[in-house]
């Protein structure tokens, strides 16, 4: 590693650990979590495509958060997986960089698509009569558009950021991947302008999209109570529970993930534990919480098995 006037052109990514050899055990906790991961998106990806019941606004979204879960997942855990079987941290800075941009692209993609599939949840309870007009086929493909848009246009400017800044060593990144955070850390230049772009876009494609999910779930309460019957409460409600708790596991894990790093300027064992959570565990848990509190996906499931032992 040279300094001064040589940039650092390879990073140490530490990993979960500063262990310096394999971890053979939790290379096959998160081998087996990341295919769990692949097969259950996959599975809900075949479900929505195979059963007309489920060509419906709601599950064209969910179809879309299953393809941005497997593509997420995949940004930071082969990497993770090859740290751990083979205790090699290093990386060079363009695909470290790439690392980075595809994981920004990604996590700020999700974030939007949550907040549409909230105003998804709305339409279809406060507007019944008009949820496949205002639901329209233009209409969803424009929401799912500008999600995908909103994601390339952040994974842009972080890695321009990133780019413009100077590396002269220490080279060490104190994550499990590269991302923003510990990359500014490293930096030998002034990253006052980065810092304040990339808590920008916190706020603007983090917050702004929770800010309008919690008002569309108000929204949705005030018009549940307004329901005489239990049942007909209840099983509104039920609609929305599942979107509910992936929305709470990915917002809450990742809020902690980067508003406290970005305040202490530290990536510490808790940090990082909580970024499992939001970086390789809500994929995971994504199809499962779909699978097990949807009563359309279960039963479109079921039938699937029903075909395959028939056949």
């Amino acid at each position: 590693l040279t300094e001064n006037q040589t940039s650092v052109s390879i990073f140490l990514v530490v990993g979960l650990s500063e262990a310096l050899e394999p971890q053979l055990l939790l290379f096959l906790i998160f081998l087996g979590i990341y295919l769990v991961t692949v097969v259950g998106n996959i599975v809900i990806l075949t479900l929505i495509s195979s059963d007309k019941r489920l060509h419906t606004p709601m599950y064209f979204f969910l179809a879309n958060l299953s393809i941005i879960d497997i593509i997420f997942s995949s940004v930071t855990v082969p990497k993770l997986l090859f740290i751990l079987v083979t205790a090699q941290k290093s990386i060079s800075f363009s695909g470290c960089l790439a690392q980075l941009a595809f994981f920004q692209f990604f996590v700020v993609a999700e974030c939007y698509l949550l907040a549409v599939m909230a105003y998804d949840r709305y339409v279809a309870i406060c507007f019944p009569l008009n949820y496949t007009l205002i639901m329209s086929r233009a209409v969803r493909f424009g929401l799912v558009a500008t999600c995908w848009a909103c994601g390339l246009l952040n994974s842009v400017i972080q890695a321009i950021s990133i780019s413009h800044l100077n590396f002269c060593g220490p080279n060490r990144v104190d994550h499990f991947f590269c991302d923003v955070t510990p990359l500014f850390k490293l930096s030998c230049s002034n990253t006052w302008i980065g810092e304040t772009v990339f808590m920008m876009v916190v706020v603007l494609a983090g917050m702004g999209p929770l800010t309008f999910i919690l008002v569309t779930y108000g929204r949705i309460i005030s018009a549940i109570t307004k329901i005489s019957s239990s049942r007909s409460r209840f099983k509104t409600f039920s609609t929305c529970a599942s979107h509910f708790t992936v929305v709470a596991l990915y917002y809450g894990s990742g809020i902690f993930s980067y508003v406290w790093p970005s305040i202490t300027y530290a990536m510490d064992k808790d940090v990082k534990v909580v970024a499992v959570l939001y970086t390789i565990m809500t994929p995971m848990l994504n199809p499962i919480i779909y699978s097990l509190r949807n009563r359309e996906v279960k039963e479109a499931l079921k039938k699937a098995m029903g075909i395959s032992r028939t056949k």
